[in-house]
């Protein structure tokens, strides 16, 4: 049994499932190829998508959507929230002559259902899930036999609440934008570490139990800290509280109501908070803690695949791999002024030392919204100033912090925590004091950690880094124009390593080299 899966509105995303192997075959999302962030499902991804399978679907599953603005043209679909009798809708359609099964659950499944699927535990094991995200902040439990209980709603829109804060501080921001949310994560790192003070606390008191969206920043006009500039101490310092506060409000909650020793699942965009997550995991109030790579709504195809293939099949555990995303395009290029070189490892780690700039292609990309390896840029670690460098190339502000990634066996010799971070989705605090193009204001970093099994090309390139500096570590940033999704086509890759500066890319076994004027 085929299933193909669509995501509509922001970040949308086109996947498809083996439910017969319980397997993901992809997940191709609408930004990636240099389409703008958060795109819908637009014709050339359906196009790539439906060429990949070799015949038509055996069931067709669209995820649920709010039914107004751009989400009209998902009538035949199921809404935005709900988990009880009624959050689906089972059906027919007819797809080039050819009646399939039609499946419809609500956005809210999607979540829950795409980190169940993809979790490591077994088939069986009740889990605990928390969602949150921009709309949603509530606790769940899938019991052993797949039914889903709401524990309780912590705080509504906690992720639109959280990047609020950015456009509330920043004078070009009429209202909340989905991208301000990771500025605000880097930008609390610049908070002094303290309790919070008289406008922090009122500030808080007010935003946190709010049930209004979208919050009209006009209606802090008064606040001292309306239009004050996002670097701003005062800013920075509110960042910081207002983080620690939204944590401080689920993490009681669960303490209180979550004691039976599941482990937890984490789903929606505040998955990407690696600090958050990190202190999930030092609660210890869960026996093991996992979040999916896609835990916004780049995961939500998955989902809702996943829970089409629960309601046709029973089963709701998938296996899947990180780079199940489009392949590269290798279209024309114009090969003027560039060197080009059979990959060889010590070449490009000569290149990287010599603090040259590199992109970094093997493969199909990354599900999920993080560089991982196959979509990236790579620099040595040693440098402010290629921290400065990378953000220029970016062309994002100052304050944004560079990840590095690191061999999966050498991690704990760096950073303070000795596990694997495959996904880019924790922090760790930074041991090395010669990583500096990594290290961010408050001595943290999000290491994405590498083993052969996982990366084997990335995994070399570390390795043979190591052999020459004795540190198996490199910054890795991701490959886009600014705005858009990862670069997946070898003509967008020389226009953008040409228009950004980098000084050279790999694809695959090909090394290429700008030449220098």
């Amino acid at each position: 049994m085929r299933i193909l899966s669509l995501k509509p509105g922001h970040d949308g995303t086109i996947a498809a499932l083996d439910a017969s192997a319980a397997e993901l075959i992809y997940s191709y999302e609408a930004e990636k190829d240099s389409f703008p962030r958060y795109s819908t499902v637009n014709s050339a991804t359906i196009l790539e998508a439906v060429g990949r399978l070799d015949a038509i679907p055996d069931v067709i599953a669209l995820g649920g959507w709010r039914r107004t603005g751009s989400a009209r043209n998902v009538s035949d679909a199921t809404g935005y929230g709900g988990i009880a009798a009624g959050s689906e809708l089972v059906g027919e359609k007819t797809i080039f002559g050819r009646k399939v099964d039609f499946y419809s659950s609500t956005h809210e499944r999607s979540h829950l259902w795409s980190c169940y699927g993809m979790s490591p535990f077994p088939a069986g094991m009740p889990c605990y899930v928390l969602i949150w995200e921009g709309w949603f902040g509530n606790f769940y439990e899938i019991d052993e036999h797949l039914n889903i209980v709401d524990r309780g709603k912590v705080m509504a829109y906690p992720g639109h609440k959280y990047a609020f804060l950015y456009a509330l501080a920043d004078p070009s921001a009429g209202s909340m934008r989905i991208e301000d949310a990771g500025k605000v994560m880097a930008l609390t790192a610049y908070g002094e570490t303290r309790s919070a003070d008289q406008d922090e606390q009122a500030l808080i008191d007010f935003l946190l139990p709010s049930d209004l969206y979208p919050m009209p920043k006009e209606n802090l006009r008064d606040s001292p800290y309306y239009n004050i500039g996002v670097t701003h101490q005062k800013f920075t310092n509110l960042a910081r509280r207002v983080s620690d506060a939204i944590f401080d409000s689920f993490h009681a909650f669960a303490k209180k109501k979550l004691t039976k020793g599941f482990p937890l699942l984490i789903a929606g965009g505040c998955g990407l908070n690696c600090e958050w997550n990190r202190r999930w995991i030092e609660t210890n109030l869960f026996p093991d803690v996992f979040i999916p790579p896609c835990t916004n709504d780049t995961g939500s195809a998955i989902g809702t695949a996943v829970d089409a293939m629960r309601h046709f099949t029973g089963h709701a555990k998938i296996k899947w791999n990180v780079y199940s995303g489009q392949p590269f395009i290798f279209d024309e290029i114009d090969l003027n002024g560039l060197e080009v070189h059979p990959l060889d490892y010590e070449q490009v780690t000569s290149a990287l030392l010599s603090d040259k700039v590199i992109g970094w292609v093997q493969g199909n990309c990354e599900i999920g919204p993080r560089a991982l390896g196959n979509r990236s840029i790579l620099a040595a670690p040693f440098s402010k100033a290629t921290h400065e460098r990378l953000n220029r190339v970016k062309n994002r502000e100052g304050f944004r912090p560079i990840a590095p990634v690191c061999l999966e066996d050498d991690v704990g010799a760096h950073f303070d925590l000795a596990r694997p971070s495959p996904y880019m989705l924790l922090f760790q605090k930074v041991l090395d004091s010669r990583l500096k193009a990594v290290t961010h204001v408050d001595g943290t970093a999000r290491a994405q950690t590498v083993s052969q099994n996982q990366n084997p090309c990335l995994f070399q390139l570390l390795t043979s880094f190591k052999a020459k500096t004795g540190i198996g570590v490199l910054c890795n940033t991701s490959l886009n124009f600014k705005g858009t999704g990862f670069i997946n086509r070898a003509s967008d890759l020389l226009a953008y390593a040409r228009e950004a500066g980098l000084d050279g890319f790999v694809i695959n076994d090909a090394f290429y080299l700008l030449k220098e004027d």
